[in-house]
């Protein structure tokens, strides 16, 4: 089943005393390509994670947030600054005396005070790997299950267009024979029109003829169309990325489709030639979304 390069996918999950919410979304790319979003006690895990994305994403750039819902408690106790509790105590002993006020130094009223317990900033949670990483586990599979169900909606229409494309080759192989005796028929009338009352040499314009038949022929052009319709179906059974795949085939029914223009000679085989054009560029437009 082909796969869309734009999905999204959200998960969440209890690790280590606190929440984890990973985040991921997806667009076109062509080639694999990620940025990360993560809070520093989760960094130490990024090349895990970005293992774990790519192992399942082939192509698309992929962005990763990973953040705390809730932060789990810090494992570090308090630290007391006992000189700046010192200054605090002499201050107030100082402002007591000079002042002639009354009242005890409370210890609730120095401790509360900025400076005397602090904790270190740069404190992290301990973090449950195993934990983190089965929600990002999940949240890949949110993505995978978005773009393969966009990726089916998109297999649809790519399959609706080579129907019709198919519909117009066949459109060009039909008018193919008329065109040629057209074109005999109008030579013909040409050369006797040149000689006049002399005698047409049915020998030499026979072989005008079939050069003439030789240079309008699309016979190999349509059959190899058919061919890399025919492939196209084919590879959007397969369950693997095939955009890259696609995008060759694309370029080549295009090819095919140019040198049948070239060659058309004709009101009828050069608007079909324009209507198959119109196909492919919606086929290419496509195509580029899919991975």
């Amino acid at each position: 089943m082909p796969r869309s390069m734009t999905g999204y996918g959200l998960a969440a999950g209890e690790t280590s005393g606190g929440r984890v919410q990973v985040e991921i979304r997806t667009v076109n790319h062509r080639h694999f390509s990620s940025t990360f979003k993560l809070t520093s006690a989760l960094q130490p895990l990024e090349g895990k994670i970005r293992q774990q994305v790519r192992d399942k994403l082939q192509r698309g750039h992929t962005t990763v947030h990973v953040r705390w819902l809730e932060e789990p408690e810090r494992e570090s106790a308090p630290r007391l600054n006992l000189d700046r509790a010192q200054m605090v105590v002499d201050g107030m002993i100082e402002l007591k005396e000079k002042l002639g006020l009354p009242g005890e130094i409370d210890l609730s009223f120095v401790a509360r005070q900025p400076e005397v317990f602090s904790f270190n900033s740069t404190d992290t949670p301990t973090v449950n790997e195993e934990e983190v990483l089965e929600i990002v586990n999940r949240a890949v599979e949110a993505v995978v299950g978005a773009r393969e169900r966009e990726g089916q909606s998109l297999a649809g229409e790519l399959n609706g267009q080579l129907e019709e494309l198919a519909r117009l080759v066949g459109e060009v192989e039909d008018r193919a024979p008329v065109r040629v005796t057209n074109e005999r028929d109008r030579l013909r009338r040409a050369v006797e029109e040149l000689v006049e009352e002399r005698k047409v040499d049915e020998d030499r314009l026979a072989v005008e003829l079939a050069l003439l038949a030789d240079k309008l022929d699309v016979t190999e052009e349509i059959v190899r169309l058919r061919t890399h319709i025919a492939a196209c179906r084919e590879v959007l059974t397969k369950n693997e990325p095939i955009g890259r795949e696609l995008t060759f085939l694309g370029q080549e029914m295009l090819r095919e489709t140019n040198t049948i223009g070239s060659k058309a000679n004709d009101a009828e085989i050069a608007q079909a030639v324009i209507d198959m054009k119109c196909v492919l560029e919606k086929f290419r437009e496509q195509v580029e979304n899919i991975e």
